[in-house]
């Protein structure tokens, strides 16, 4: 007990320090935990084993459904074909690659068992590309679609895996039983998801205690999963859908102080599981290294390099066919060709190729191999080796990337539609206003100029602003020193309020509990304040 106490702490501190340095060099963290994680596997102590069980079953649950409670809904139908093509199509096609190369190049190796392999190291996870494209500047088009594809190739991927290791098991693999194992699993996991979503949010409409709405909400995942997981279909499937829909139906289902609460403690949870998962991908080398000691290097090389090959040079040829598909074919499988969903270009598909990061999933899913399975160290390295290549690799030089690629960035119309949609607002608000006027209590028609002068205030501002991004032609967010002036004064305001706060509690005019309550609205106020260079 000792021990373990002694590797979760001291994994919460590597955790925080890599995030640290990530933030003022600018490196992914994602790498620098990889890293660490590698360098702490050879020291000597205890180390920690990656269990598929825990990673799949702890691990895997809350963070697709963290994901899918901030993703969009609307935005991932308006590219469902694009998304459909790279979360589905391309991990089949990964899958069958890879298996067949691994049966050809090594003696042994069954078609079922390479195909699980395939289909364990074909699924990417966005969390290392996104957290480095969003810092980059990726477009949101191109977010939509990562985050996209991450949310649903691992449903497709652990659906084909769980079908080719029953066929390595039982020694027979037939291709009809095969799809239809994989329809009636995906059919499954999104019956039982919408199902969820459904009862939950009947339920969770009713709740005004954001405690209890915010534990009803960390729980939804594991109950889900194991649902589905129960029932034989696909439990992946069934949180992403859940999350999907009840993200959707947020803002008119939750009060705002549950979101308040609820949207704060996800962060954590994503920040702590995505941080020792990175340190415990790295950890696995030595023992991944050490199992291959039977191996000769040319079976290894040629092992490794069918695997990664297939993997790296698939994504790229299979993005530049669904976005040069003519006519109809295009439209299903690489986006409706218009302006409001254009193809692909190819310094799009250049990026959409480097987001390709593999994670813990993949090594996660190659564990559930069988322990008889022939090979079965070598095809866990193959599996490693792409983890790798991918997460250092492309993750080191996915900013560098962005920046020569010069896709044409998205700050000044994300700024349009936000001071759009601010001033429509706002709009109504005055409009209800009106609406007000025609009350009969005395004490809402008093209170109605000062509302209607902050209203004008604030539509006037919006309308300000834009009207000066409506004049930008170039891709960087116009500088407003009065708008830059004014909401720094307001920050030191807040700052001046804290510290006479403060000054108040220490010398015994203020107790705690009533400071607590004035800090709390005092950081609410400074919360919906833009950062800088957001408007």
């Amino acid at each position: 007990m000792v021990e373990t106490m002694a590797l979760v702490l001291g994994g919460l501190v590597v955790v925080m320090v890599a995030n640290a340095v990530a933030h003022r060099s600018g490196l992914p963290a994602s790498v620098l935990l990889v890293v660490a994680g590698i360098g702490y596997g050879y020291l000597p102590g205890p180390n920690l084993t990656l269990d598929p069980e825990v990673v799949l079953y702890a691990v895997l649950p809350p963070l697709l459904y963290a994901a899918a409670l901030e993703s969009s809904l609307t935005a991932l139908r308006r590219h469902s074909r694009t998304v459909l093509g790279l979360s589905v199509g391309l991990v089949l096609a990964t899958a069958l690659l890879v298996g067949f190369g691994l049966e050809l190049v090594v003696t042994g190796v069954t078609l079922a068992a390479g195909i699980a392999v395939g289909a364990a190291v074909a699924p990417p996870d966005p969390v290392a590309a996104l957290s480095v494209g969003r810092r980059a500047g990726l477009p949101p088009r191109l977010i939509t679609l990562v985050e996209g594809e991450g949310l649903l190739n691992d449903a497709t991927a652990l659906t084909i895996l769980k079908v080719a290791v029953l066929a390595t098991v039982s020694g027979h693999f037939s291709l009809g039983h095969a799809v239809g194992e994989f329809l009636l699993m995906a059919a499954g996991g999104l019956a039982i998801g919408l199902a969820a979503a459904w009862l939950l949010g009947q339920v969770r409409r009713r709740i005004t205690d954001p405690l209890i709405d915010t534990a009803m909400s960390l729980g939804t995942p594991f109950a889900v999963f194991l649902v589905a997981e129960q029932a034989h279909v696909s439990g992946v499937l069934a949180v992403v859908v859940c999350g999907l829909w009840l993200g959707h139906r947020a803002p008119s289902m939750t009060t705002s102080r549950s979101r308040l609460q609820s949207r704060p403690v996800w962060h954590f949870v994503e920040y702590l599981l995505e941080g020792y998962v990175f340190v415990l991908i790295g950890q696995q080398l030595p023992s991944v290294l050490r199992a291959l000691t039977e191996y000769a290097w040319t079976t290894i090389a040629s092992a490794a390099g069918v695997t990664l090959a297939a993997v790296l040079l698939l994504r790229p040829v299979w993005l530049y066919v669904m976005a040069h598909l003519p006519g109809h074919m295009h439209a299903r499988l690489g986006g409706d060709p218009n302006r409001n969903n254009p193809a692909l270009s190819l310094p799009e598909l250049t990026a959409l190729t480097w987001a390709g990061t593999r994670g813990v999933i993949t090594l996660a899913a190659v564990f559930t191999l069988p322990a008889d399975t022939p090979h079965r160290d070598l095809l866990l390295f193959c599996a490693y080796i792409v983890v790798l290549v991918t997460l250092i690799g492309q993750g080191l030089t996915f900013a560098p990337l962005l920046r020569v690629l010069r896709i044409p960035g998205t700050d000044v119309s994300r700024a349009r539609t936000r001071n759009e949609a601010r001033a429509a607002a706002m709009e109504a608000a005055i409009a209800r206003l009106d609406e007000l006027e025609e009350s009969d209590d005395p004490a809402i028609h008093a209170s109605l100029p000062g509302a209607r002068r902050l209203a004008e205030a604030r539509l006037q501002r919006y309308r300000a602003r834009l009207a000066v991004l409506n004049a930008t032609e170039d891709e960087a967010l116009p500088v407003n020193e009065e708008y830059r002036a004014a909401q720094q004064a307001r920050r030191e305001m807040i700052e001046a309020q804290r510290e006479e706060l403060l000054a108040r509690r220490d010398s015994g005019l203020l107790e705690d509990a009533d400071l607590r309550i004035l800090q709390r609205e005092l950081d609410h106020e400074e919360s919906i304040l833009p950062s800088p260079g957001k408007h």
